[in-house]
């Protein structure tokens, strides 16, 4: 079927229906620097009614044309990024050889963020994908604050204490984070003075709990520093800032939310910290070579039969039919678990409060007044995240994290396949499967020739996650990535971009098993 008329036929698909949160493209400006995007790139359906944007008649927003390969690549390969782990007198001696993202905007601005950092006074690596609904500024807070919390939280009494110190005497501070970031992963300066306060008073706090010598746990440092963060997210909105744009700063990303998927690999010590639907999948190398999935996180929705459980169980009796609805949170939310959103956190009074002595920008839009309906025993959200502990093992090869956005589109084995076909470059081909087409022998031969062309060019991509974005995107009902179809998906207008699929963020971190293995004969951590 075209790709033309099978857009007749899809639903939008949002995080957050009738969004009562602050849109992420109103005051851009404010946010990051404006990136060459496909002219195609425009706003959400749900948004057009806060800004200018031309109209499409039928026809138009149907007709399509044909990028050439060096146009589609360039539109693939603007956020990716790779890192490679250093080595030490001509060996690695890291279980991570190293990492590789990519992003592929569908909302214009792209409501995910990543990061990626080591931690310079603990040990390990942070690796996290974040899911924004209802804007982006949600996601980017935490794209430049939660690993922070975390890495605080990792890190010895003592060590906390010289922090403390350093900043008491004026002294500079010792960086805790070496940040591994794309040109275009934005920092809000302006709320780093902000940020930093928030900090301080956490580590203060840590202080104050903690005793000399005694080693945080990471499964409770990852908790805590998730809990901690979206409490703070909450209080900064509540008290307000006196500067005007940062009051409407810590508003909108309060009112605006997002899932975070992290995570954190020290030695052959792999823990994943997940709130929300996005997902870690790793990347398991049989004896025979081929690959299989290994899923780490759980997706927090209505599909999770615990999650809905555990949600029913918080709230009365009176609410059962009413707390989920169509699968959504109160009918509204399909994350079961986020950052931000306090519009399902606070009490009606809270709320129409700090409303009520924000910035006048609050006032025009009507979403922010508007309260989820039967909403009666708040709060119905919670950012404490799930965490999974796993013990690397030789045969661990790599580590997917994606938005909902990729998983979406491809099913765990399928993206576990191309990822580990593309860093081995063996070709593990399965009988070719037509999906219950009717296909003629020409048609058939026409794509085991299509095969064997995949196969020479299969190294077009410098970037392991950039190819998977490809099959993302690009793959036809057999299987297989089919030009035509990926051009037309790449030059959607924007109105249509984000009914058809959602941004796509991915981190695929390639672990040493030379390295892991010797760990484990050692019994090192």
């Amino acid at each position: 079927m075209p790709v033309t008329s099978q857009l007749l036929r899809v639903l939008p698909r949002t995080k957050v229906l009738a969004s009562s949160l602050l849109p992420c493209q109103q005051h851009q400006s404010h946010l990051a620097p404006v990136t060459h995007q496909p002219a195609s790139r425009r706003l959400p359906h749900m948004w057009q009614s806060h800004q200018h944007s031309r109209s499409y008649q039928t026809a138009s927003i149907l007709r399509s044309y044909i990028l050439t390969p060096p146009q589609v690549n360039s539109i693939l390969k603007a956020n990716e990024y790779s890192f490679k782990v250093p080595e030490f007198d001509g060996k690695n001696v890291s279980s991570v050889m190293g990492f590789e993202s990519n992003q592929l905007p569908a909302n214009a601005p792209i409501e995910d963020r990543r990061s990626a950092a080591t931690c310079l006074q603990t040990r390990g690596m942070l690796l996290g994908v974040f899911d924004g609904h209802a804007g982006c500024a949600c996601a980017q807070a935490l794209s430049e604050r939660l690993f922070y919390y975390i890495a605080v939280s990792l890190l010895p009494h003592n060590t906390l204490c010289d922090l403390e110190a350093a900043v008491e005497a004026g002294r500079a501070l010792s960086p805790i984070l070496q940040w591994h970031k794309h040109p275009n992963d934005y920092f809000s300066r302006e709320a780093q003075k902000l940020y930093f306060n928030s900090l301080r008073t956490y580590w203060q706090e840590l202080i104050d709990l903690t005793s000399p010598g005694e080693v945080p746990d990471t499964r409770e440092a990852l908790l805590s520093a998730f809990k901690r963060l979206d409490n703070d997210i909450s209080l900064e909105a509540q008290v307000g800032d006196p500067n005007a744009f940062l009051h409407y700063w810590v508003l909108r990303v309060a009112f605006s939310g997002a899932t975070a998927c992290v995570a954190h690999i020290d030695g052959s010590d792999l823990f994943i910290a997940n709130a929300g639907d996005a997902r870690a999948v790793l990347g398991v190398q049989e004896e025979d070579g081929t690959f299989s999935a290994h899923t780490l996180s759980n997706d927090h929705n209505a599909q999770n039969d615990d999650e809905v459980a555990r949600i029913r169980g918080e709230h009365p009796p009176s609410e059962r039919k009413t707390v989920i609805r169509q699968d959504r949170l109160l009918g509204l939310l399909m994350p079961f678990r986020a950052f931000g959103d306090v519009k399902f956190k606070w009490s009606i009074e809270l709320q129409k409060r700090v409303l009520e002595s924000g910035p006048d920008q609050l006032h025009e839009n009507e979403h922010t007044k508007f309260i989820p309906p039967n909403y009666h025993t708040p709060p119905y959200l919670t950012a404490e995240p799930e965490i999974t502990y796993y013990k690397l093992r030789p045969q661990d090869r790599f580590l997917v994290i994606g938005s909902d956005g990729l998983w979406e589109t491809l099913h765990r084995q399928e993206v576990v396949r191309i990822v580990g076909e593309y860093l081995t470059g063996v070709h593990q081909h399965q009988p070719l499967k037509v999906g219950g087409y009717r296909v003629t022998l020409g048609q058939m031969q026409g794509l085991l020739e299509e095969r064997k062309a995949r196969v020479s060019s299969a190294f077009e991509d410098q970037n392991v996650s950039t190819h998977l974005m490809r099959h993302a995107v690009g793959n036809n009902e057999f299987g297989t990535v089919d030009h035509e179809r990926l051009s037309k998906m790449l030059s959607l207008p924007e109105e249509l971009a984000r009914m058809y699929r959602d941004d796509i963020t991915i981190i695929i971190t390639q672990f040493n098993p030379h390295v892991i293995g010797a760990q484990r004969q050692e019994g090192q951590p």
